[in-house]
């Protein structure tokens, strides 16, 4: 796997850790409760299950991070693969359940890497 590649990767991998940010220690804060549009009742009452949330993000995180460190060059690809096909899965169903533009800043990017990474 390229270097340019694997720097893409690792900017999918540095938004699923701002979003593990979010989720798990700004979900009742000032700046998370704007950047999810919700009031400060919601966000309390929500914030156990946006912690779980944040750390699923994590381990994508984590994934897509050892995708690209990996020195075994098959090996990084195949994770890379995997890793990105979660996110691509995840975004597809939070555009769908959740709110469309999850779709667009979750899945998409991962969409294209996923398909730079195939071809």
């Amino acid at each position: 796997m390229n270097i340019s590649l694997k720097g893409f990767i690792f900017l999918i991998a540095i938004l699923h850790f701002y979003f593990l940010c979010l989720e798990m220690f700004f979900w009742t804060k000032p700046f998370g409760q704007k950047q999810f549009r919700m009031t400060k009742e919601y966000a309390a009452s929500t914030a156990k299950l946006a912690a779980n949330q944040g750390l699923y993000n994590g381990f994508l995180a984590a994934g897509l991070i050892w995708s690209t460190i990996s020195s075994n060059s098959q090996f990084s690809k195949e994770l890379g693969m995997f890793f990105l096909s979660c996110v691509v899965v995840a975004g597809i169903y939070g555009g769908y359940s959740v709110n469309r533009r999850i779709f667009f800043i979750q899945a998409l990017p991962a969409l294209i890497v996923l398909f730079i990474l195939l071809y």
